[in-house]
């Protein structure tokens, strides 16, 4: 943590900046509780909570951090003016219109500005400690999907397989999920995301079910489509271009590429197959400490993959009123290639769920 705090600093050239967005705080220091501020400059680092998290903040805090046990921003701006700053950078995608109203009162004199420099940049590369986070907490993901599949029934709702998926990850060893599990029987797995109702499976329902849980603060995503009978020819098909789109994205995936090369690879296939207008969200996206961060595979995103990233290759078609099909693993990316850490199998046989 102190080593995140210190590569930071490098990049505050003059001024301070201003860290309140609870991932970035637990990512540069270790805390998670829910209120907390960071205040760096260059040289200094000061950590402000409030007197909750004396004892936490204490025991987290790397020791090149400096812990202020006030909930005033007063004491910031006392900081600020002493070391001569006169502009401090704030998190803009984090500070709500009334939150940066609050902080401009709480800062009197400092002027604030948007900030140039993110934290999120820093997360996009993974240690290996994260990573290894990261794969147990798919590891987890994994155990749960077969558990919940294995006793799924007819007459089943989706909110009990969703609420079976949250029980489950904690008993395994989760922290919790990290998204509220999309559970979708028949039709409903043609909408790409699905809101979870009292709908009861039924002998025939395809099954989509997109699912993560949380160890130790990092995300696991995964999506698997599911038969609860031999498919039809017009199902089989379709779940095999989304196969082929997912696997081609997989199989050229390596550090340098831009987010929108990959999302390209995965959108011509579909497209060839005549289901373009069908696939209407991005390729994949970052994860870590959130299930959505950067990087992105879009359209949109033109910057190259970092080495050591991980991303969601989850390629889908969705028939409204119908069904819908999404396969979704996560990948790390790699010089030369991508490492798929999602172990479930995908092809349809292994997918054709016994339910009774």
């Amino acid at each position: 943590m102190q080593s995140r705090i210190k590569e930071f600093q490098k990049k505050i050239t003059s001024g301070a900046a201003l860290i309140t967005d609870p991932s970035n705080i637990a990512y540069l220091t270790g805390f998670t509780g829910s209120n907390g501020t960071i205040f760096l400059t260059n040289k200094v680092a000061h950590f402000f909570t409030d007197a909750r998290y004396t004892r936490v903040a204490k025991k987290v805090m790397p020791k090149n951090v400096e812990v202020h046990i006030v909930s005033s921003f007063k004491q910031i701006s006392d900081i600020a003016q002493k070391l001569r700053i006169k502009t401090i950078s704030f998190e803009a995608h984090n500070v709500s219109v009334a939150r940066l109203d609050y902080l401009k009162k709480g800062l009197k004199p400092i002027k604030l500005q948007p900030s140039t420099i993110y934290v999120e940049t820093l997360r996009m590369v993974k240690s290996e400690e994260e990573l290894k986070y990261l794969i147990k907490s798919q590891r987890i993901n994994e155990q749960v999907f077969k558990a919940v599949t294995k006793n799924l029934r007819v007459g089943k709702t989706e909110q009990q397989v969703a609420w079976e998926i949250e029980k489950t990850g904690r008993e395994l060893g989760a922290d919790g999920i990290s998204f509220e599990p999309i559970v979708g029987f028949g039709s409903n797995s043609g909408s790409p995301h699905h809101m979870n109702t009292t709908k009861k499976l039924k002998k025939g329902d395809m099954v989509l079910i997109d699912m993560g849980m949380s160890y130790k603060g990092y995300a696991s995503d995964m999506t698997r489509t599911c038969f609860t009978q031999k498919p039809t020819q017009k199902q089989a098909n379709i779940y095999n271009i989304v196969l082929e789109a997912q696997e081609a994205a997989i199989q050229k995936l390596k550090a340098g590429m831009k987010g929108s090369e990959v999302d390209k690879i995965s959108r011509d296939i579909i497209v060839k197959a005549g289901y373009g207008e069908l696939f209407g969200h991005s390729l994949g996206h970052g994860i870590g400490l959130q299930v959505h961060e950067a990087p992105n595979l879009s359209t949109g995103y033109d910057k190259p993959l970092p080495l050591g990233t991980v991303v969601t290759v989850e390629p889908g078609i969705y028939l409204e009123n119908s069904f819908g099909v999404r396969i979704e693993d996560m990948v790390i990316i790699r010089r030369n290639k991508a490492d798929n850490i999602t172990k479930i199998p995908k092809k349809i046989e292994n997918l054709i769920l016994s339910v009774s």
